[in-house]
């Protein structure tokens, strides 16, 4: 996601609730994991929060987007080069350990894995097998101990069906595999992710900005969002830095969301669960404490509350002690 993306995983759609269980099984052990879904669902954002939540979450958290890297030089950030490697493009003069070493005792994060050149595939498929590596001109390989986690927006299988994707390699990176849902099947999530990120840019750009006008969230949630969770936080930042009152209005919002009024005829399929936003907010809260155990205290630190805060929330909504 993108710099100054709230890094949180919010949402109290069914969809979601279905990830945080997968989430939930995941994260006791050291199963590799591919994450699938759209640009800007938030795969890296699940990926952290695997590993924060891991044995693993005191080592080092190391992401590398595959389709960023030149291939001439993605087997070299990967497992890295012996001094003087004469297939590294830039001559290397001195060893350098690869993302591999680099996030040992961690989690090695592969974004838009399907992107990878096919003549890499079996090395990484090997450093999974045999948990070692063997840097780029190197004669010794080393071990290492890395949890790994994969992300792509592409149909593997359809890859592998056009051997365009190893089969092998696509079997091991898939142990346990989390369907991310588009934006679009998330019902009230919508709102729900509107008002975090607009408590996250009110404060950024010290403005005073508190809300959704209604017809604006009426617009907000007719809208299909095709860049997802990241399109939804470009949108907020805008509209809050636009905002001339206390709550985003329509003008607020880019031209496309504001002629945007029909998504919710959706040809064929069930309409998304609609809630109040004091529902949304509810169940999410709710889903947190679970996550912490009951421990008041901690729920308030990840839900950004103090605790003065989340009692009353939390009596309101009759909820007690136990």
């Amino acid at each position: 996601m993108p710099s100054g993306t709230v890094f949180t995983l919010i949402g109290a759609s069914p969809a979601m609730q279905q990830v945080y269980g997968l989430i939930d099984q995941v994260c006791a052990t050291d199963a590799t994991v591919l994450i699938t879904g759209e640009s800007g669902t938030g795969k890296e954002v699940v990926a952290r929060e695997i590993h924060n939540r891991s044995r693993r979450a005191s080592g080092q958290f190391v992401a590398i987007n595959c389709a960023a890297v030149p291939e001439q030089l993605l087997e070299s950030e990967l497992f890295g080069h012996a001094k003087g490697a004469s297939q590294v493009p830039a001559d290397a003069k001195q060893y350098r350990p690869g993302l591999f070493q680099q996030a040992s005792g961690g989690t090695l994060f592969l974004d838009e894995i399907g992107e990878m050149a096919l003549v890499l595939q079996p090395k990484l498929l090997r450093a999974l097998q045999e948990r070692k590596v063997r840097p780029v001109g190197g004669d010794t390989e080393i071990a290492i101990d890395v949890r790994l986690i994969a992300a792509t927006n592409r149909d593997l299988e359809e890859m592998v069906e056009d051997k365009r994707f190893r089969e092998d390699l696509y079997y091991r990176i898939n142990v346990i595999h989390i369907p991310l849902p588009p934006l679009r099947a998330r019902g009230g999530d919508v709102l729900l992710l509107a008002h975090a990120q607009l408590r996250h840019y009110a404060a950024v750009f010290d403005k005073k900005v508190v809300g959704l006008a209604p017809a604006a969230a009426e617009r907000m949630m007719s809208y299909d969002w095709p860049g997802n969770v990241r399109e939804l936080g470009n949108c907020i930042e805008r509209a809050c830095a636009l905002a001339k009152f206390d709550e985003i209005q329509v003008e607020d919002l880019p031209e496309k969301i504001r002629s945007s009024r029909h998504r919710l005829s959706l040809s064929g399929t069930e309409l998304p669960e609609l809630l109040t936003l004091e529902e949304i907010e509810r169940r999410h809260v709710l889903r947190v404490l679970e996550a912490c155990d009951g421990n008041r205290t901690d729920a308030a630190k990840m839900l950004g509350l103090d605790r003065k805060t989340l009692y009353r929330k939390l009596l309101r909504w009759g909820v007690n002690e136990e």
